[in-house]
């Protein structure tokens, strides 16, 4: 298939994995930012065809898995309530909250529904006028457009039964918080191709120049993958720090226009809670004032909720790049698919689901106690 085949070819992948191996004279740590690059690494073994000297340290690109452990109760406590149809996309509904998960609140009575589309829980709104329906609006800056269209859309079909519960958070400040962090050793960056598609990656050469790094605008094949880390190790080896653009058949500098300007319309930047990180200044979005009453958080009044995470799980570790996730004591006992104590395990993009799926580091002994 094409933009799909030729970028999966094992003979070019070997061929760049030896070039790696020439160029590469020092121990390097690259950390790719998004999850769905943490699986395509791990699910076609991108990280044992590389010279051991370059470590991929798996970043907190996890939509699913840094939305605060408020919000996912939060969630919870909506979607509870009598008359209200909770929608959100299928990753969410495993994510545990502090007792429970959204499949739990539907195999308990609740209305929860799996959508494709914010616009598809519009359209239910549409359909069902004496309910309350709430769309689950979590991720990065690459699902924000469509959740910003859904609130623009029912606000201008003056659709009074439709709110969103709203947690985005932003690639540029997670950078920043992971190179200030007195634990880092990150020293350079695979940045996420479909983040850049949307914002293009003009907030990038601040950082570059700020930090030092590099910052490789890379894709999700194999060869995407590889040809990252080789411009990213050029770099290293050569003392540089700039932004490069390994995705260019998607990526452009300035992004889509168009949807940044709806961005700006519905959004406005605030301080945003990373689930197991922490409070990071500026790193993310919340509705405007003149869409609050879309705001699912204000219209239910669920904003008190306070939650304490679990002493077991190190997922926050695993986010920062500080652990792997066979590093955490928990990974594989106490925590597996079936009995997850974090997002990381369950997330289509959780770097633990990665390791564990795919028995990357996991013992006989660890599958029996699954």
């Amino acid at each position: 298939m094409k933009y799909l085949d030729e970028f999966r070819n094992g003979e070019i992948a070997q061929s760049m994995a030896r070039d790696l191996r020439r160029i590469t004279t020092r121990h390097w740590k690259i950390m790719e930012v998004c999850g769905g690059q943490t699986h395509s690494i791990i699910r076609n073994g991108i990280d044992q065809l590389l010279p051991r000297e370059i470590e991929m340290v798996h970043g907190p690109g996890c939509p699913v898995c840094v939305t605060p452990l408020e919000i996912i109760d939060q969630a919870l406590a909506i979607a509870s309530r009598p008359g209200v149809i909770f929608c959100s996309f299928g990753d969410m509904l495993r994510v545990p909250g502090s007792e429970k998960d959204l499949f739990r609140v539907r195999g308990e009575g609740g209305d929860v529904r799996i959508v494709y589309s914010p616009l598809d829980a519009v359209q239910i709104a549409r359909q069902n006028p004496d309910k309350e329906v709430v769309f689950f609006g979590v991720g990065f800056e690459t699902t924000a457009p469509a959740n910003a269209m859904a609130v623009h859309v029912a606000r201008e079909q003056g659709l009074k039964n439709f709110s969103a519960l709203v947690s985005h958070v932003l690639v540029p400040p997670a950078i920043a918080a992971i190179m200030q962090s007195p634990r880092n050793s990150i020293q350079a960056f695979l940045a996420a191709g479909h983040v850049c598609s949307v914002m293009g990656y003009r907030q990038y050469p601040a950082l570059t120049e700020r930090f030092h790094i590099p910052i490789v605008v890379t894709g999700f094949e194999p060869l995407d993958i590889l040809e990252g880390i080789r411009r990213a190790v050029h770099q290293l080896e050569s003392g540089e720090a700039r932004v490069e653009n390994a995705y260019e058949r998607i990526v452009s500098f300035e992004g889509n226009l168009p949807a940044q300007k709806l961005l700006e319309q519905v959004f406005e930047t605030v301080d945003r809670a990373w689930r197991g990180i922490g409070v990071i200044p500026a790193s993310g979005w919340q509705l405007r004032p003149e869409y609050r009453d879309f705001d699912a958080e204000h219209r239910f009044r669920v904003s008190d909720i306070h939650t304490v995470e679990s002493p077991l799980c190190h997922s926050g570790e695993v986010l920062q790049g500080v652990l792997k996730p066979n590093q955490c004591p928990a990974f594989g006992k106490e925590c597996t698919p079936r009995k997850p104590l974090g997002a990381t395990m369950v997330s289509s993009e959780g770097a633990c689901a990665a390791y564990y799926n795919y028995g990357r580091f996991i013992s006989a002994d660890q599958l029996t106690h699954a």
